[in-house]
């Protein structure tokens, strides 16, 4: 990954741990709005779920990180299918499918 992609994938995961998690960090906005500009950077596509989540910010819960056993299988099949679809080659396209799964 070359140093955009790298600030995106970071982005992204700092969105992943500190936002859709059990807890909201107090600095969410500023975690989301880095990722939708890293995003920008290398030209990546945005799913209609990332300017959702950039236009309805404050209407999340604090807690996104409740699910039902049948929501958490379903994303493990799904991240499952991901994975043998770009078979370790993880890059920007990965980026733009995991976020808008």
């Amino acid at each position: 990954m070359n140093k955009e992609e790298k600030r995106a994938w970071q982005a992204l995961s700092n969105v992943v741990s500190n936002f859709l998690g059990n807890k909201k960090a107090s600095n969410y906005k500023e975690l989301v709005t880095e990722l939708i500009d890293s995003y920008h950077a290398p030209d990546c596509n945005m799913s209609i779920k990332i300017h959702y989540l950039r236009d309805h910010l404050d209407r999340f819960p604090d807690n996104l990180g409740d699910m039902s056993e049948e929501q958490g299988e379903r994303f493990h099949q799904d991240i499952k299918v991901m994975e043998q679809r770009y078979q370790g080659s993880w890059g920007t396209h990965m980026m733009a499918d995991y976020v808008g799964a």
